[in-house]
């Protein structure tokens, strides 16, 4: 399986880590953000990372979007299982993983970069870095009053989230799509130093959760 993604999105995270949950072997190609166009609108119809390509005969030629790869590499591989047993248990992780996919993992977007182009600028200062954080921020509209926004959707998503430091898993007695939803779209703000005083049971569970799938830990956290 090839997995082409953008190296520090961490929407391509969380499909890593299904990947390495799974033990599924896999390689990765990096794009380059703009150019990237050019190889996924020809796949997908879209312009949007991670994009994963089966490589294997009967099977689908590209799986678009992280969620999808969830469900496909169920459907490939059932074991380990994503899945939870119990039907409302896993109605209620997918809600968690559709919610932290579409509104807290943009709003840590929105929060990062705004701090990788202030205070955080110190951590790669270089020319090609600042770029893209900037055209980042301009494609997306970070700006003081949105990241304003985003940071109180983000306390309030603490606040939701905090029971997980009791348990070690967000839904059920077992890992699943909501936990590795968390551990991803969450990582970014390991590097904010904030969010390291004022969580740290949080990044305590991403690195768990990056153990157990056998990922690389995020910048932050190494």
């Amino acid at each position: 399986m090839l997995l082409l993604q953008f190296s520090t999105s961490h929407y391509c995270r969380k499909a890593r880590l299904a990947l390495g949950y799974k033990r599924i072997p896999y390689q990765v190609e990096n794009l380059t953000p703009g150019l990237h166009i050019l190889k996924l609108k020809p796949l997908t119809g879209l312009t949007t990372v991670p994009v994963l390509l089966p490589q294997k005969e009967g099977e689908p030629e590209a799986i678009a979007d992280s969620t999808r790869i969830f469900n496909y590499l169920e459907t490939y591989q059932n074991d380990p299982p994503l899945l939870l047993p119990d039907r409302t248990q896993q109605t209620q992780a997918w809600l968690l993983e559709d919610w932290l996919d579409e509104s807290i993992g943009t709003a840590t977007r929105f929060v990062y970069y705004h701090f990788r182009a202030g205070e955080g600028k110190s951590i790669d200062p270089s020319f090609s870095s600042q770029l893209v954080i900037n055209i980042v921020r301009r494609q997306y509209g970070i700006n003081s009053a949105t990241v304003a926004l985003a940071s109180e959707r983000l306390k309030n998503a603490m606040d939701i989230l905090s029971c997980w430091q009791n348990k070690p898993y967000l839904v059920g007695d077992r890992l699943s799509v909501a936990d590795l939803a968390a551990a991803a779209l969450l990582s970014p703000l390991s590097l904010i130093p904030e969010y390291r005083q004022h969580y740290p049971w949080l990044f305590e569970k991403i690195v768990t959760i990056h153990k157990i799938c056998g990922e690389k830990l995020p910048p932050g956290l190494q």
